[in-house]
């Protein structure tokens, strides 16, 4: 099949597009860990010795700069419905968040403690019906909140994509709820079209 001209403009913004160009330089596996790195350089999350659980973690570029910032003291357990290659220092759970018994495999991994930080970079597959998509994001949100509820310390963080558009609100919402602060975050490398932010709750109470 002949790919679409706006593949290939996607394709050709894609390969020069500086921070694609960085992170093969720096050996991340994709640009979006200069999201992490800004916001970490910010708000000071990843502390050596944390426990720290990435969802949504394929193909491993935030558990890459989670690693080099527990500098080889603490743990990451990473899982996605996408396979991931294996990076030193990450225990990986390849399955689907949304299915009870990942889900439980998950927690088993924990082994009844709770982690310091739960950070969350995922994104439903696209179908390109906009209603449709926004709740399949909405709904992942959801899922990873309720995870955090159970399974972070108090004073614990949580970071977390959204969209804006429909459900936003309501997920700031029950973010308000649980945690003292919670702040929006639109790092640098978010492409300025794009109606991804950051949500930060910080403290869980």
């Amino acid at each position: 099949m002949k790919p679409s001209k706006t593949s290939k403009a996607w394709m050709q913004e894609h390969l020069n597009d500086p921070y694609v160009k960085q992170a093969q330089k720096d050996g991340y596996r994709a640009r979006a860990a200069y999201k992490l790195t800004e916001i970490d350089d910010k708000d000071k999350l990843i502390k050596p010795g944390m426990a720290i659980v990435d969802l949504g973690s394929t193909p491993g570029s935030w558990s890459q700069v989670a690693v080099q910032r527990l500098k080889g003291q603490g743990r990451i357990i990473a899982l996605d419905i996408l396979d991931m290659h294996p990076i030193a220092g990450v225990e990986f759970i390849c399955g689907d968040f949304r299915e009870a018994q990942v889900l439980k495999q998950l927690e088993n991994s924990l082994n009844g403690k709770q982690v310091d930080l739960v950070i969350a970079d995922m994104a439903p597959n696209i179908s390109g019906v906009k209603e449709v998509d926004q709740a399949g994001a909405a709904y992942l949100t959801e899922l990873a909140l309720e995870f955090s509820r159970d399974w972070l310390k108090p004073n614990g963080n949580f970071l977390v994509k959204v969209f804006m558009g429909a459900g936003f609100d309501a997920i700031l919402h029950d973010m308000r709820q649980m945690f003292e602060k919670v702040v929006t975050r639109k790092p640098k490398a978010s492409r300025d079209r794009s109606t991804e932010v950051y949500l930060l709750g910080l403290n869980k109470r």
